[in-house]
């Protein structure tokens, strides 16, 4: 279980522009669980993630996955449990390396020395088969720089070297906004088949109310900060596009 108990956090404290962005949550997502997190711009979503990635620190509370604190772990341990899938698909992977470079690097984020070659047969062969799974043909192109490809192939790629190791939490950071109609379908679908296969924990932020009802098996709204909807499946499967669009604001 992911628990988060009573998370605050403000910015610039003291100064004319303080801002309280997340106040006083407490939140558990049970083991396994897919939640949908969703508000306007403001909301606290994005800093919520930040918080439970290791960006930043929370000012009060906790947070513990299977029972131990990970709010301030070395980026190497937390890497070990918790990975993340950014908006922006460049920033997922290195656009100079090789398709097999990426890879490498994701499969040895658990160590401090993560640069130590090791790309035999044997895992380009692991690779080759993971990455014949997107049916994107990308398995006979692994020696192609992650620059040249497009915004929807680097996102799949991304979402499959969050698995090159046993983590626990996934958490997805808007991971369709910058792809077209198309590939965010495909890319979203990919999402939600690694996140079933590998019974992840899955923390899913979108402004796109399709995906906010077609995904996941808990439907968050933040407001100023603060959680003040959650549906479990049974009542989201309840929702329409109509109960959902007003927690949207699309003009900040």
């Amino acid at each position: 279980m992911l628990d988060l108990q009573h998370i605050t956090k403000v910015f610039n404290v003291g100064k004319a522009t303080e801002v309280t962005a997340v106040q006083d949550i407490t939140l558990q997502l049970n083991a396994g669980s897919y939640t949908v997190l969703v508000g306007a711009n403001g909301s606290g979503k994005s800093t919520l993630l930040n918080l439970i990635a290791g960006n930043i620190y929370a000012d009060t509370g906790s947070i513990r996955l299977h029972n131990k604190e990970i709010q301030r772990l070395p980026d190497y341990r937390r890497s070990q449990c918790v990975a993340r899938v950014f908006q922006n698909p460049l920033l997922g992977t290195a656009a100079s390396l090789t398709i097999l470079d990426n890879f490498r690097m994701a499969a040895l984020r658990r160590s401090r020395k993560w640069m130590k070659l090791g790309m035999d047969r044997t895992f380009t062969q692991i690779v080759r088969d993971k990455v014949s799974t997107l049916g994107m043909g990308l398995e006979d192109k692994l020696a192609q720089p992650m620059g040249t490809l497009s915004g929807g192939q680097r996102q799949a790629l991304t979402l499959l070297m969050t698995v090159m190791t046993d983590v626990d939490v996934l958490l997805l950071d808007e991971p369709s906004a910058a792809l077209d109609p198309r590939s965010a379908r495909e890319v979203m679908e990919i999402a939600d088949r690694i996140i079933q296969e590998n019974k992840l924990t899955a923390l899913l932020v979108t402004h796109n109310i399709g995906e906010a009802l077609r995904y996941g098996t808990r439907l968050i709204q933040m407001e100023s900060g603060r959680v003040v909807r959650d549906y479990n499946q049974q009542a989201k499967s309840e929702l329409g596009h109509a109960d959902v669009v007003s927690w949207f604001d699309y003009y900040e």
